[in-house]
């Protein structure tokens, strides 16, 4: 009996063995489990540093980045501002002072004696002294003017060409060699496009002043009144670059020192708005001075308005139209009279170039020569015809 039941006991110790032992092995997998896991959160933890670090260096980078380009920026528009001061320096070599004189009559002292008048500008347009400018800065045709270049050299001018309905004048100076304008391209122009004025504003001792603005508007038409009449300019560039009295006759150019018309007018009783002839008009005179020594001007004989004309003449018989220009007055015995066309009528073409300004048909007539034959499409009312011309000389 004592036997059996030391036997029982250890039965009953290696029970609790086996029990410590497995208890053992449960704890060291737990911890091993726990270790694993905090390992793990630990790992993660470095592998989330790590790309927040990258991202804070991608955010150095970029602001880095982000930094330069701010500097090439400023760069940028000192290089711009430096070439637009090239440009304009270039320019003013272009420019000269134009002084138109005054025929006084005989006197008892002398035969003749002359008067200088103001002082304008222009610009030259070719190397042996072809010049542009305004018809009220030069004079007419066969006047004489006094013009200084940029060195201050004078010389005598005399206007070869001049249109006071457009207010153009070409004058022609005895030199070689002279430096030139690029003439640019009006029919192209923006609203909103940066511009430049260069002018003689008020007198000598503000001359080659340079104003800047941009195109405020284009196709702009204004009434000029006039001692005995009143008149119309149509088809002009609009600025707010600052033109005063002495800027008529000067370049308005683009930023890379190309010229798109030609300083005219301001409004007196407003700030901020001139006017400029687009270039366009006068290319084709300019040329043929250029390549000739001369130029045949043609006419067809007819005094016409634009549609923005229209509303300034309270005239309850000028009927309303949207494209073409009107026909006012027939030019009696000239090229157009004893023709199919008549006053009150509409041209809508001529030789199928499309015609919406008085401006835009003369440029187009400038390209042909007296006894050139042309032909326009015109209406009245529902009435449609073409008229053939042989244009004049005027």
């Amino acid at each position: 009996m004592f036997k059996k039941g030391i036997k029982g006991n250890n039965i009953f110790e290696v029970k609790c063995l086996r029990r410590i032992k497995q208890e053992k092995i449960f704890t060291k997998i737990l911890v091993g489990s726990i270790i694993f896991i905090l390992i793990g959160i630990l790992c993660l933890y470095v592998y989330i540093t790590y790309q927040n670090i990258e991202i804070d260096d991608s955010n150095y980078t970029a602001t880095k980045t982000q930094s330069t380009a701010n500097a090439q920026t400023v760069e940028s528009i000192q290089e711009n501002s430096q070439t637009i001061a090239d440009v304009i320096e270039e320019t003013n070599k272009k420019v000269v002072g134009i002084s138109k004189l005054q025929n006084l009559g005989n006197t008892i002292f002398s035969k003749s004696q002359e008067n200088e008048l103001g002082l304008g500008t222009g610009f030259i347009v070719s190397e042996n002294g072809y010049i542009i400018s305004n018809a009220h800065v030069a004079g007419e045709k066969f006047s004489r003017c006094y013009v200084t270049l940029e060195n201050g050299i004078n010389y005598d001018g005399k206007v070869v060409w001049s249109d006071s309905n457009l207010d153009l004048a070409v004058v022609k100076i005895e030199a070689k060699n002279l430096p030139c304008v690029v003439l640019g391209d009006s029919s192209k122009i923006r609203v909103g496009e940066t511009v430049y004025a260069i002018g003689n504003p008020i007198g000598y001792e503000f001359r080659r002043t340079v104003t800047s603005g941009i195109i405020s508007a284009k196709n702009r038409t204004i009434k000029i009144d006039e001692k005995d009449k009143s008149s119309y300019m149509t088809d002009l560039i609009q600025t707010d670059a600052t033109i005063n009295p002495g800027n008529s006759g000067g370049p308005l150019i683009y930023p890379n020192g190309d010229v798109i018309g030609i300083n005219t007018v301001k409004i007196s009783s407003a700030e901020g708005i001139g006017f400029a002839i687009p270039i366009n008009i006068i290319k084709q005179i300019i040329q043929s001075y250029k390549d000739t020594g001369d130029f045949q001007e043609a006419t067809i004989g007819i005094y016409a308005y634009d549609k923005e004309v229209i509303p300034y003449l309270n005239n309850a018989k000028v009927a309303t139209f949207e494209k073409g220009i009107y026909v006012a007055q027939i030019t009696p015995n000239g090229p157009a009279d004893n023709t199919e066309l008549k006053e009150n009528d509409i041209i809508t073409s001529i030789d199928n170039v499309e015609i919406n300004t008085m401006n835009s048909l003369r440029e187009y007539i400038f390209t042909k020569k007296p006894g050139d034959e042309v032909t326009l499409k015109v209406t009245k009312g529902k009435v449609n015809k073409e008229v053939k011309i042989v244009l004049g000389k005027k």
